[in-house]
């Protein structure tokens, strides 16, 4: 019976995605025609529906809109040009400096927007087209704001971090906040150590050397938005506030910037604003809701079970076991959206790693790590197409350029996953 279950929920749930039923509603169909096969129907629409209403009812996801909103707000309000001309500075005149203000640029605006796709389209919206008006390859630029896109999403503040904490049974958020700031700025490093070596390679331009008399302003128009994720984590590490009451604080700052301090957003935008935030928000609540029914039909069928005896029984060396989980979360990453991936799948392994003496602060960084790289991988993953439309590059010309990228990651992510010390330093020293 387990195995007809199992086979129900995964293979209705690809059919359904095929054929292009949206991932949420996929996710709640599939797990209530499995569970109608072992319960009576009264009882398994109520026991389904009950786990929908009751996955909604906690305080932590109030900080998923607020900072939803506080992106928009941001994205919106042009901070998106001002953290490029910063980024610009930074990014001097190293071979390929232009790239490396790509990657500085998708790190910091990633991190404002809690978004892989906005950094990707706004700032690689600038900078691609900048990098070929200057002599650069086209399939190369292109593939460097791929590569950098999805730093944000492990850069705080991460919504990302918010539903593992919820999922996982309330790993501090404070500490996934530091251990994500160290992974992304680590990523940030790794892409940028690659681009300096194809680039110097290549001959790629550098700028000429010139005096830039607005200096002083551009780094005034950058500072307050950066200094959002210093509010954020600084105010949580301080205990001015916490995780929740932060991502309120991200909305009323983020509207000082955009409608007082840079004057680049009208009142009269802000109904169109709520609504696009309202909507995304329905969009995430709706995947939890229904994520939570699949997490319950799979403990009702004993998948977690069956898959961790799997697991284990393959060898009960560590390392072979961590490296199993990241190839089979690196696959779900291509596939799946990162929402629903993080509450589907961090309870079926965390209690693998568990025995495994896994901290819960280093299974999600890794788990998250490993599904941000599978944004950004074939066969389907989002990153990858919003890269390639972005820098108008088909997606087979980006892939051999994205090869030293993707080694380099792949190193990274190796590292992060059996070095626990890079993930845990941080936050333990702050006594988190």
């Amino acid at each position: 019976m387990i195995l007809k279950a199992s086979l129900i929920l995964i293979l209705l749930f690809i059919f359904l995605l095929a054929v292009g039923i949206p991932i949420a509603i996929s996710i709640a169909i599939a797990s209530l025609v499995t569970i109608l096969f072992v319960l009576p129907f009264d009882v398994a629409t109520f026991t389904s529906a009950q786990g929908m209403v009751t996955s909604l009812d906690s305080f932590s996801l109030v900080a998923i809109p607020f900072f939803i909103l506080s992106g928009i707000i941001m994205k919106r309000g042009g901070i998106a040009t001002k953290l490029v001309e910063f980024a610009k500075l930074l990014g001097g005149r190293i071979p390929g400096s232009l790239a490396h203000t790509n990657i500085i640029g998708n790190s910091l605006f990633g991190a404002i927007s809690s978004s892989a796709i906005a950094a990707s389209t706004a700032i690689g919206g600038i900078m691609v087209p900048m990098q070929q008006k200057e002599g650069y390859d086209k399939r190369f630029a292109a593939a460097v704001n791929v590569a950098s896109a999805p730093i944000g999403m492990v850069v705080p503040p991460s919504t990302g971090f918010i539903m593992f904490s919820l999922v996982s049974g309330g790993t501090s958020i404070a500490a996934l906040f530091i251990s994500g700031a160290v992974v992304g700025v680590l990523w940030a490093l790794t892409i940028m150590i690659v681009t300096y070596i194809i680039a110097k390679k290549n001959n790629f331009p550098i700028p000429a050397k010139k005096e830039n008399k607005n200096v002083k302003k551009i780094v005034f128009d950058a500072i307050p938005s950066i200094l959002l994720i210093v509010i954020v984590i600084g105010g949580i590490l301080t205990g001015l506030f916490t995780a929740i009451e932060a991502s309120a604080i991200c909305v009323v700052y983020s509207l000082f910037l955009s409608l007082i301090y840079h004057r680049t957003l009208k009142l009269k935008e802000l109904p169109q604003i709520m609504i696009e935030a309202v909507e995304m928000t329905g969009v995430i609540m709706f995947l939890i809701a229904a994520s939570s029914a699949m997490s319950f039909t799979m403990s009702f069928i004993k998948i977690p079970d069956a898959l961790s005896s799997f697991v284990l029984s393959i060898s009960d060396n560590p390392i072979i076991i961590l490296l199993i989980i990241n190839i089979i979360l690196l696959l779900i990453g291509t596939v799946m959206d990162i929402s629903p991936a993080i509450l589907i799948f961090t309870p079926i392994f965390l209690p693998i790693v568990t025995e495994l003496g896994v901290d819960p602060i280093h299974y999600g960084m890794f788990l998250i790590l490993n599904l941000c790289i599978g944004t950004i991988t074939p066969p389907v993953g989002t990153g990858l197409f919003v890269g390639a439309s972005v820098g108008n590059v088909k997606i087979e010309h980006l892939i051999k350029p994205l090869i030293p990228f993707y080694i380099a990651i792949f190193i990274l992510l190796m590292i992060i996953t059996f070095v626990p010390q890079i993930s845990l330093f941080l936050p333990r020293l702050l006594g988190l």
